[in-house]
């Protein structure tokens, strides 16, 4: 990243190649929407080149990537609620058509329809949480990322990322279990 904040162009061009599908990944996991992610995803990227000057390496470059990340989530998702907002009279329809799966085994079609829609129903409780909440969850569960390097990346305590996952699972847990009878 140093080399990056001198202007190295290979050097940034190694640094997209490592890590631009953890990039992807997370934000499609945010959004659902593989186009939305594409672009995403590149403007993460034309950030740290803009602001790679600024660079200072206080922490490991991972964290300043999910900071990144994050804060570029967070602006789309607010300004898809503006514009949800404006579109007054109208209907917002996510279309989630759930994260793409690679299968070890060629699945029965039966069990392939299966897979899709609960995989669907999944990403779906989850894009219905709360955006703290939702960052919270994806960056524990997909990056597998500790509550300290969470905290560092969303900018509150430890024990407030506690609280976020608590409430997301019971939210998540609400939507996707069935109540027993």
């Amino acid at each position: 990243m140093l080399l990056v904040g001198e202007g190295d162009k290979f050097a940034f061009s190694c640094l997209v190649n490592r890590h631009q599908d953890t990039v992807f990944r997370f934000i499609y996991r945010f959004f659902g929407k593989e186009e939305e992610a594409n672009d995403l995803a590149q403007e993460v990227f034309l950030r740290i080149w803009r602001f790679s000057k600024k660079y200072k390496p206080t922490s490991q470059f991972t964290t300043w990537l999910y900071i990144l990340t994050v804060n570029v989530c967070k602006r789309e998702s607010q300004s898809l609620w503006r514009r949800h907002i404006s579109l007054i009279g109208s209907f917002w329809i996510s279309g989630n058509s759930g994260a793409p799966e690679f299968p070890a085994h060629t699945p029965s079609p039966e069990d392939a329809v299966i897979h899709a829609e609960q995989s669907r129903l999944v990403l779906d409780a989850i894009e219905s949480l709360p955006p703290n909440q939702r960052l919270a969850l994806l960056l524990r569960r997909y990056e597998e990322l500790s509550y300290q390097e969470i905290s560092a990346v969303i900018g509150c305590s430890v024990s407030a990322v506690d609280a976020l996952l608590v409430r997301a699972k019971a939210q998540l847990q609400k939507k996707l279990v069935p109540p027993k009878k």
